[in-house]
């Protein structure tokens, strides 16, 4: 770490910035999720869909939004994407393709994953919906979100 200074001021605002411009959280989108100001887009592929979703999400596996995008999307509205998990690019290929179409667009980290981890909703094919204990390693137990 001691082998780069860090930025500036204004280079770390700069670049922060650009971050939450670009990025979303589970916690934020769970606040955001109903409103009608974004879209959760799930760009998994249709057994991952079916094995658990976020509820009022749409499935829109990457390959497919070019040309579905229009039909399910209403335009200004910031479309948010996620795949599995961390680990995966796959939202990142989703958002770009979600930009190269125009829609201002944001890529939830941590991806379903930490959806899951974190206790929120998930909708399974069959239409349950449950609330599972969240993994004391990724959010806090007891508490709603990390009030960060």
């Amino acid at each position: 770490m001691t082998d780069f200074l860090p930025a500036s001021k204004e280079e770390a605002v700069r670049h922060f910035a650009a971050r939450l411009s670009f990025e979303t959280d589970v916690s934020d989108v769970a606040d955001d999720l109903g409103r009608d100001t974004i879209v959760v887009v799930d760009a998994r592929g249709t057994q991952s869909w079916e094995q658990g979703h976020i509820p009022g999400a749409i499935h829109l596996p990457t390959p497919e939004i070019a040309g579905r995008a229009a039909s399910l999307i209403p335009h200004g509205r910031t479309v948010v994407v996620h795949c599995w998990g961390p680990g995966c690019n796959g939202a990142t290929r989703a958002a770009l393709e979600f930009a190269k179409l125009g829609y201002p667009v944001k890529e939830m980290i941590g991806g379903f994953e930490y959806w899951a981890r974190e206790g929120l909703p998930v909708e399974t094919a069959p239409g349950t919906v449950t609330r599972r204990s969240p993994d004391p390693l990724t959010a806090p137990v007891g508490a709603v979100s990390c009030a960060c």
